[in-house]
């Protein structure tokens, strides 16, 4: 029998206190109330051994229900971050559209708090097989990189923002795909491909409000699909065979013809000097011829005498033998003139046509002293 059940006696180990209330409060007697007041709170009944009912005291209450206060209030704190925005909702009703940084609080189980990150740049992949304008398809993927600018927009307005994101990329990406030709979409024409989906995916997210900024849309791959990648890689090695050699005929042409034209522009300038030497010679011939008529028409006989013996200089510079047989006479009289012409004194060439000069000059004084009209002159080379 357990020393506090009843019939049992006082047999507190620790002594019978007596009724002394001086003394501090006994711990099993307080247990004992506590028990007993739960008892009577959940229906049920139950007495000490004194005959008096169980409960707690109304500082111990009162100490409970601060202590559950506290608890209550503190769960009610939340922080936001610098680089994070957030929207109160009370009973589902948006509260406050936008939390700023610091510390906040609000009532916990009666307003929810959702907090998003407006700052971190976030991706989406897609990749799906485009029908271009001249009915070719294409394998294109791509990356949009988002964040989100306004907070209440994105938690407010569209139910799953992340999945409206993807079907708009989608539809975007086929509009602009099923506006272009095939080698646009391939080759050149990605940047600008890129460009035109992200112009055309923020303006259907701004319609939505959903609350997302496209900061880049990135084109990954576009290629024809994998079944005739063979024969496209063919058609593209043909047609860059075909810019190469168009490449080579301008590089040649841009060589020849600059050429062609300046052998042209020279022709036309050797003609032109050829015509201007040869008018600039029969004016001089004319001008001598005139001159020489007036001299011929003041001294007849001198000036046929000048004329022959100019004549015969000039025919007897390209001769080395000159033979002179005169009428009636039976001495033949030979010049060499190959002898004449080499130089056997030191002066040098001037002397030998000086010598040249007063052999010829000695030659017309004898021409013209034995009737020149009746002689005959023959001359050979070697």
């Amino acid at each position: 029998m357990a020393w506090n059940e009843s019939g049992g006696g006082d047999k507190d180990p620790w002594g019978n206190r007596g009724n002394n209330n001086d003394g501090p409060p006994d711990l099993d007697e307080a247990i004992r109330k506590l028990q007993g007041q739960l008892s009577g709170m959940f229906g049920g009944g139950g007495g000490n051994k004194n005959g008096s009912s169980g409960g707690l005291s109304s500082g111990s209450i009162g100490l409970l229900v601060l202590l559950a206060l506290g608890l209550y209030a503190f769960a009610g704190v939340y922080q936001v971050d610098q680089q994070e925005r957030g929207v109160v909702f009370r009973f589902g009703k948006v509260l406050q559209n936008e939390v700023g940084p610091g510390l906040h609080w609000n009532p916990p189980l009666i307003d929810q708090v959702d907090i998003v990150n407006v700052t971190q740049v976030q991706s989406h992949s897609h990749q799906a097989l485009m029908l271009t304008e001249d009915e070719n398809i294409v394998d294109v993927s791509l990356t949009v990189q988002w964040v989100i600018d306004s907070a209440p927009n994105f938690l407010i307005n569209v139910r799953e923002p992340r999945d409206s994101l993807a079907q708009a990329t989608e539809s975007a990406l086929r509009h602009v795909a099923g506006s272009a030709s095939m080698d646009e979409v391939i080759t050149d024409g990605r940047e600008a491909m890129a460009i035109e989906v992200q112009e055309r995916l923020q303006s259907y997210l701004r319609s939505y409000g959903a609350g997302i900024d496209v900061t880049k849309v990135n084109i990954d791959r576009s290629a024809p699909p994998v079944q005739v990648q063979d024969a496209f890689n063919d058609v593209q090695k043909a047609k860059e065979d075909q810019q190469k050699f168009i490449n080579q005929a301008t590089a040649y042409a841009q060589q020849v013809v600059p050429e062609a034209r300046g052998r042209a522009q020279r022709q036309l300038e050797e003609a032109q000097g050829y015509r201007d030497r040869v008018i600039a010679r029969s004016e001089g011939e004319a001008q001598r011829f005139e001159k020489l008529l007036t001299e011929y028409s003041a001294a007849k006989q001198v000036t046929r005498d000048r004329l022959y013996i100019d004549a015969m200089e000039r025919v007897f510079a390209n001769s080395s033998k000159v033979m002179i047989d005169v009428e009636g006479g039976n001495n033949m009289m030979y010049l060499p003139l190959d002898k004449l012409g080499q130089s056997t004194s030191p002066v040098g060439n001037s002397t030998d046509v000086q010598a040249l000069r007063r052999d010829l000059e000695q030659l017309r004084r004898d021409l013209s002293t034995s009737r020149p009209n009746n002689s005959r002159l023959r001359s050979s080379g070697n």
